[in-house]
C-alpha cells in the first residue's frame, strides 16, 4: 500500500515544548540547523526514490527561500504549517486567518506549485478549532493533516474521529495522523516522537496493522529529530526525555522505513 510521508519543515527552536525557554521574538538570534539537517532528509529521499509533503513554517521560508526553492526542485510537495508556529488553539479566527495569508504569501514566492496542503502547529485543529477549516477553504486548501484520532493528549487530539481519511468542509478532506486500532484501543504510530519512543520493531508491526486495515500511513517527522548535535535546552525531566530521546537513531531508523514501506506525497495517496 501506498502511505504518505511528511516532513514538518521548522527549526529546532520553533517547537512549542521549547517556548518556555526560548521566546519567538528570540529566534532569530539562534544557530539555524533547518537546512543541514533538511539536506540530510533530502538526500535519504532521493536515495530511496520517494516523494514527500513538506509543510513549510512561513517564517523558514521568509528567512531561507533558497531552501524552499531546493525542495521544490527535488520534486516534494510544498505545503503550509502557518507562519508562525502559533497554537491554533490560542488564536482568535481572525489571527489564524492572518497567519495562513502571510504563511502562504512567502511560501508561494518559493515555488510555482499551487498550495493545497495544511498541517497547525502541534496539530491543534481539535473539536475547539473546527472553525479552522472554514479558513482553510477560504485560501484554497483541499487537505488538512493536523487531527490526532486520540483523546489523551492534553494538546492535541479529537476523540472518536476516523482513523481515516474523511470530509471536514466543502471539498476539504482530513488525513489524520495514523494509529493502530485493536477493539477500541488506539496507538499512535505516525512519527514524531511516538516513532523515537516506540522500538522500530513495534512502530513497523502497528503500521503493517493500518495497511492490513486498508488505511493508508500518514507519517511525519521533523528535521531536527534527526539531529543529535542540535542545542540542549534546560527543560522539566519529563519534557527532556520525550524531545531528546533516540535524536541519534531516527535517521537510520527513518532509512529501515523508507525500506520497508512504500511512500510519496500526501497529495499524490489522495489523488490531488
Amino acid at each position: 500500500m501506498l502511505n504518505a510521508i511528511s516532513i514538518d519543515l521548522e527549526d529546532w527552536f520553533c517547537v512549542n515544548n521549547l517556548r518556555g525557554a526560548i521566546r519567538r521574538e528570540d529566534w532569530d538570534s539562534q544557530v539555524s540547523r533547518v537546512a543541514r539537517n533538511t539536506r540530510l532528509l533530502l538526500h535519504l529521499l532521493a536515495m530511496h526514490r520517494t516523494e514527500a509533503t513538506f509543510f513549510v513554517l512561513g517564517w523558514v521560508a521568509e528567512r531561507i527561500p533558497d531552501l524552499i526553492e531546493e525542495i521544490d526542485r527535488e520534486g516534494h510537495e510544498i505545503a503550509t504549517h502557518g507562519y508562525s508556529h502559533r497554537l491554533i488553539t490560542e488564536m482568535t479566527p481572525e489571527e489564524f486567518d492572518a497567519d495562513l495569508q502571510r504563511a502562504l504569501d512567502v511560501t508561494r514566492r518559493c515555488t510555482k506549485q499551487e498550495i493545497v496542503g495544511f498541517r497547525a502547529p502541534s496539530f491543534t485543529i481539535t473539536s475547539k478549532t473546527l472553525w479552522a477549516a472554514d479558513i482553510l477553504v477560504k485560501h484554497g486548501i483541499k487537505y488538512d493533516s493536523s487531527v490526532f484520532p486520540i483523546g489523551f493528549h492534553p494538546d492535541y487530539g479529537i476523540p472518536g474521529a476516523s482513523l481515516s481519511v474523511f470530509p471536514l468542509r466543502d471539498g476539504l478532506v482530513e488525513f489524520p495522523l495514523s494509529c493502530a486500532d485493536y477493539g477500541r484501543l488506539r496507538v499512535p504510530c505516525s512519527g514524531g516522537g511516538y516513532f523515537r519512543l516506540l522500538p522500530y520493531r513495534v512502530t513497523r508491526l502497528l503500521l503493517r496493522r493500518c495497511n492490513s486495515r486498508g488505511r493508508p500511513v500518514m507519517f511525519y517527522l521533523h528535521p531536527w529529530e534527526i539531529d543529535h548535535h542540535q542545542p540542549r535546552v534546560d527543560l522539566p525531566p519529563l519534557k527532556k526525555f520525550r524531545h531528546y530521546i533516540n535524536l541519534d537513531r531516527t535517521f537510520s531508523r527513518l532509512d529501515r522505513l523508507l525500506r520497508d514501506f512504500s511512500f510519496t506525497s500526501t497529495r499524490k495517496v489522495l489523488g490531488l
